[in-house]
């Protein structure tokens, strides 16, 4: 995988996205459906698999031909755009609180959430750090990125939910080392983002930042994301695990406006619902996301099921942790100088 390539490729599809839309009558007309997922950074490799095989399964299915189209980008400027117009069928964004952005816009009807099995998260994921092989640095625990002179590479909170996993996460592994002190633990967090040298837009941008133009000690990475940089690279990287990480949930829901508009909500439900197949899940893990079924998770030796995973829950869910962290005037604005 290039990463550079696959960040170009999204403009592309971006732009495609539109088209499909204002076209889908007319191929509605020649017996293909189109159904346009608006999807967040990482998730390329993911639904390019995936829309191959509901593809498949549609047709068996119903004996019609369906055409997906994808958007990719930082998840909460992805919401932003749903929100101002980009029709989507379907959101698979990177957090809650993105999906809830576009059902605030009055696009998704209240109680998305309960639509679909387990919070509407199909798969999961965590956070780990990339690191150069040899970890020449020796960056073994969030306490490890303070350090002067480390260079740390991460999204910028604002547009990237992945960002608001990283930044949650190290809180809480500090609000545990400095036993719930909140002075301490935000002194902690400003001192780590000073060590950050890019704050790309997206989680993608950030990995390419990382490899493509090889900046920085650590990547705070997407696990799916830190996976296929060692399949990609074998010999230039390894993933260490911190001690404590985060649990993230990425959401999915349908567009209720765009599909009661287009025609498509049987197509866009069975879209999400068969996430949670055996097909589904296999392709999730295989392109290194959790699945959400246990038993085909504890397949997939990759995973280390001994991480200590905090819940969003524990941040009062991802309104209060949005309000106090990432709204305008929150912590992270408080903390966090420009360079």
């Amino acid at each position: 995988m290039n990463f550079k390539k696959l960040t170009i490729a999204s403009i592309a599809l971006l732009s495609l996205a539109f088209t499909a839309c204002s076209s889908s009558e007319e191929k509605h007309e020649h017996g293909k459906q189109t159904l346009t997922n608006v999807s967040y950074d990482p998730t390329r490799e993911l639904y390019a698999n995936y829309n191959e095989a509901f593809a498949k399964h549609w047709k068996e299915k119903t004996g019609k031909d369906v055409e997906i189209t994808q958007s990719h980008g930082g998840s909460g400027k992805q919401a932003l755009e749903v929100a101002n117009g980009l029709e989507a069928d379907v959101v698979t964004l990177a957090l809650e609180f993105d999906v809830n952005a576009v059902r605030d816009a009055g696009l998704i009807e209240p109680g998305w959430v309960k639509e679909f099995p387990l919070n509407s998260s199909p798969y999961t994921s965590t956070i780990v750090f990339l690191v150069r092989k040899g970890n020449p640095k020796n960056l073994k625990d969030w306490g490890d990125l303070v350090k002067p002179g480390i260079g740390i590479i991460t999204p910028n909170p604002k547009t990237s939910g992945g960002a608001r996993w990283n930044y949650l996460a190290a809180w809480a592994w500090a609000e545990n080392q400095y036993n719930g002190d909140q002075e301490k633990t935000k002194d902690f967090v400003k001192k780590l983002y000073a060590n950050v040298l890019v704050l790309a837009s997206g989680a993608r941008g950030s990995t390419t930042t990382f490899i493509e133009n090889g900046q920085g000690d650590v990547l705070l990475s997407w696990e799916n994301e830190a996976f296929l940089a060692l399949k990609d690279y074998p010999n230039d990287y390894e993933i260490v695990i911190p001690s404590i990480s985060i649990l993230a949930e990425p959401s999915v829901a349908i567009v209720d406006k765009v599909v009661d508009k287009r025609g498509t909500r049987e197509l866009a439900t069975e879209y999400l619902n068969y996430l949670y197949s055996d097909e589904g899940q296999h392709i999730a893990a295989k392109n290194h996301y959790r699945p959400s079924n246990k038993e085909i998770l504890a397949q997939y030796k990759e995973f280390n099921p001994n991480v200590n995973l905090i819940s969003i829950e524990r941040f009062g869910g991802w309104d209060k942790a949005q309000n106090t962290h990432f709204s305008n005037g929150g912590i992270f604005d408080q903390i966090y100088e420009k360079k």
